[in-house]
Order: C-alpha cells, then sequence, then structure tokens
C-alpha cells in the first residue's frame, strides 16, 4: 500500500481502484427488490423458539433417531455451507456496487441460512445428544455405518467449499444468479413436501419457515435475472448452462440420489442411506421416496428451464430426470457455484 500522503497536493483524491466496497452509494433501482426486503423484516423467525416442547425424542427407537439425525446431517453439508456462501456473495455485491435494496437482500439470505444452519444443528443434537454426528458414540450397527456416510459427505463438501472460493470472484453477478436460483427452486420444492409429510410438529413448523425463506430467496434471483439477463453476453451463456449441470450434479445428493461419477463415496453409500431414508419414512419424518424425488427434481428443472429459455441460454441435458439439452461433460467439482 503506498502510504505517501496525497492530500495536500490535489483538491480531489484518485478514483479508488476497483473492485472494492468503497465509494459506497446508495441507488436502487429495481423496487421488487425493496418488497423482497420488507417481507424478509416480517418473516424472521427464530429455529430456538419452535415447539421444541412437544418434541419427545425418547419416543423414537435408536435406529429412527440415529437415522433422522442422518438426513439433518446430509442436509447440512448444503444448508450450514450457506452462510458462509452467501456472506461471500454479500461482500460481492458490495465490490461490484450493486443496488442497495439487492445488497441488504443479500444481507437478509444470510441472516435466513444461518437460521437453516441452526435448524440442523438444533435436530442433531437433540436426536444424538451429541456436538454432531462425528463426534456422537453410535449405539446401532446401522448408527455407525451413517456416521461413515456423514465423514464422506463432509469430506466432498469440503471440496466444494475450495471450489467456491475460487469461482466468486471470477464470475459476474449474472452467473452467480443462475447458479443461486438453481438452488433455491430445488430448496422450495423439497422443503414444502417435508413439511407436508412430517408428522412431528417441530419439523412441520420449521420446514413451513424454512421453504418460506427459500421462496423469497427465488424471488430475489428472479428480479435480479429480469434485470440483467436481456443483456447477457454470448460468453456468459455457456458458462450458466455448464453451472445448471454442475448444480444438479452437487444437489442431486440432498434431492436425489448423489451421482457416482461425480461424488467421492464409498460402495456401501447408496445402501447406507436408503436403509436410513426408510427408517425415516417409517418413524413419521417425511423423506420422499426415490421417485418422488425424480418427479420433483424434474419438475424443479423443467420450472429453470423455463426462465433460461426465456434469455436464449441453453439448458443441459438431464439425462438422469428425462430431460434433454446441450450435453455438458467434464464437471468437477471445483466447478460449482450452486448453494441451498
Amino acid at each position: 500500500m503506498n502510504k505517501d500522503k496525497i492530500a495536500h497536493l490535489q483538491d480531489m483524491p484518485p478514483a479508488t481502484p476497483q473492485p472494492n466496497v468503497y465509494p459506497l452509494s446508495w441507488k436502487t433501482v429495481t423496487q421488487k427488490a425493496e418488497e423482497v426486503w420488507e417481507a424478509s423484516r416480517r418473516e424472521v423467525w427464530d429455529p430456538a423458539k419452535l415447539p421444541w416442547d412437544t418434541f419427545d425424542v425418547e419416543s423414537y427407537t435408536w435406529e429412527e433417531r440415529e437415522s433422522i439425525a442422518y438426513w439433518w446431517s446430509l442436509l447440512s453439508v448444503f444448508d450450514a455451507s450457506a452462510p458462509p456462501v452467501f456472506a461471500e456473495a454479500f461482500v460481492k455485491t458490495y465490490e461490484v456496487h450493486e443496488e442497495d435494496a439487492i445488497r441488504r437482500c443479500f444481507f437478509s439470505v444470510t441472516q435466513d441460512e444461518q437460521n437453516h444452519e441452526q435448524m440442523c444443528g438444533l435436530a442433531i443434537t437433540k436426536l444424538l445428544e451429541a456436538p454432531s454426528y462425528l463426534e456422537y458414540e453410535p449405539k446401532t450397527e446401522l448408527g455407525k455405518r451413517l456416521q461413515k456416510n456423514v465423514a464422506w459427505l463432509y469430506y466432498n463438501g469440503g471440496r466444494y467449499w475450495t471450489g467456491y472460493k475460487q469461482a466468486v470472484p471470477k464470475y459476474s453477478m449474472a452467473v452467480l444468479f443462475s447458479s443461486f436460483l438453481m438452488g433455491e427452486i430445488a430448496a422450495a420444492t423439497i422443503f414444502h413436501q417435508m413439511a407436508a409429510n412430517c408428522t412431528e410438529p417441530v419439523f412441520q413448523e420449521a420446514f413451513k419457515n424454512i421453504g418460506r425463506d427459500e421462496g423469497r430467496h427465488m424471488a430475489i434471483c428472479l428480479t435480479v435475472m429480469e434485470r440483467d439477463y436481456p443483456n447477457l453476453s454470448e460468453a456468459e451463456k455457456p458458462i450458466i448452462t455448464k453451472q445448471i449441470r454442475a448444480g444438479y450434479l452437487f444437489l442431486s445428493a440432498v434431492l436425489f440420489e448423489p451421482p457416482e461419477d461425480f461424488w467421492d463415496l464409498p460402495a456401501d453409500f447408496l445402501t447406507n442411506q436408503r436403509e436410513a431414508e426408510e427408517n425415516c419414512r417409517t418413524a413419521g419424518f417425511g423423506v420422499p421416496t426415490y421417485d418422488a424425488k425424480k418427479e420433483n427434481w424434474r419438475s424443479a428443472m423443467l420450472n429453470l428451464k423455463s426462465v433460461l429459455d426465456k434469455y436464449d441460454t441453453a439448458f443441459p441435458a438431464i439425462p438422469e430426470v428425462g430431460i434433454t439439452g446441450e450435453e455438458v461433460n467434464d464437471i468437477d467439482m471445483e466447478d460449482i457455484i450452486p448453494v441451498f
């Protein structure tokens, strides 16, 4: 940093090298962003104040507790990474001098995702009576196998975070928003379904709140896309196509099943997970069946495709759910941006 003083030499300072959060400005052009911000203020909720007094953890068997805690741990790979992911994006909105209301919207998303992370933690610690699955002493043979599953999930999540930190500085907000929308459409799908299928009141209430948050996040992404996508460059469009395919592969681990050629997982991973999911359903914790997850994922992808079609941006082929499109190959964990 140049420490030589210059204020005595000139009337006005030189321009600040960019990207930089300075100089600040408080311009808002997109009124819809203001409306979403106001909704975020009205709809704030506290996971710790959900009806936990109705939650009788001892009414579940240890296999059921380990299975439900496994699902929350699986979710945490995505939801617990979301606060730092959106915090990075929040900083970027300042560096690229986004509208004031857009910056505030990203602040609200970061706060929402912190709630979602806290919800994962509350569920896991109450079910297992331990700080995390990896610090828990399994009570059953299934619990031992699920603990190994969680360790491998977190290993893969760590690879994603490394790539994400490298990706955010080099991509435009237009590219980032397509990736964020990918996650939000998918998230809204699963949380509304979980709210409808769970019998435990505290989980019903949590999923209802989280689903509402994700719908609001989706509105932010759509608002900015409507503003920016008519002016997409030809260079950005293929990057967006690739990001959608990468997002499908990444998020399938929680919304469908992790693709073997993308996720680095042991041979018994899916067997363990399917057994846990069946225990969850038996216990009244509404994890969708394989067929339901496949149909939900297909529906979410078609909704996203309808958005991109408006802006002459190619949609990738998603053969796993029967969607044709542009073939995208050679996706690596370090290529992905999407968040949940």
